[in-house]
């Protein structure tokens, strides 16, 4: 890609806006998809998050200060819009984060984009026990293979405290895993 820096100066400016938009879906799509699929589970609504993630960046590029890598700032916007959507749809189906997931977990089977097999259910089953801290840390670094220090610039936290996060995550979808 492009130095970072004159990408988003081209994101920025309304003549070259349009086409560096869609280079910017193009890169990014895919992580970002797979990204929120891991949070919330479902296809259509990873879809539907996915969509806003988009929205939002491109409605808030303008507020980007370059802190961090323009990849960490758009991941940490599909973060919290994946949040904000299993909280929202929890909340109006009247029940609790948790036992939203599970109601997902157990629809996977009969996900036609799900290709996982019993062993990934029970996974994914042990994942919805932790806090959610831990499973987004567990999450982006099992199943997204991102770094530690990539990890950190996204939630905004340091690498000891991730290294600590996952670890615990670990041991006890472990103890899951081997109870269940």
């Amino acid at each position: 890609m492009v130095d970072e820096k004159e990408f988003i100066e081209q994101l920025l400016n309304p003549k070259t806006q349009n086409t560096a938009f869609q280079k910017l879906i193009s890169d990014y799509q895919r992580p970002l998809y797979s990204h929120i699929r891991n949070i919330v589970l479902n296809h259509d609504d990873a879809d539907d998050v996915l969509q806003n993630t988009f929205v939002k960046v491109f409605q808030y590029l303008k507020n980007f200060k370059g802190e961090s890598k323009l990849f960490s700032w758009m991941y940490r916007i599909a973060t919290n819009e994946a949040l904000t959507f299993l909280n929202q749809k929890a909340k109006l189906k009247g029940i609790s984060s948790e036992d939203l997931q599970n109601k997902t977990i157990e629809n996977l089977r009969s996900d036609v984009h799900y290709d996982g097999d019993e062993i990934q259910l029970k996974l994914q089953k042990a994942i919805v026990t932790l806090p959610e801290k831990q499973q987004l840390v567990f999450k982006m670094k099992y199943f997204e293979e991102l770094k530690y220090e990539e990890i950190a610039e996204i939630l905004g936290t340091s690498v000891g405290a991730l290294k600590a996060s996952y670890h615990h995550a670990v041991k006890k979808i472990e103890l899951y895993v081997t109870s269940n």
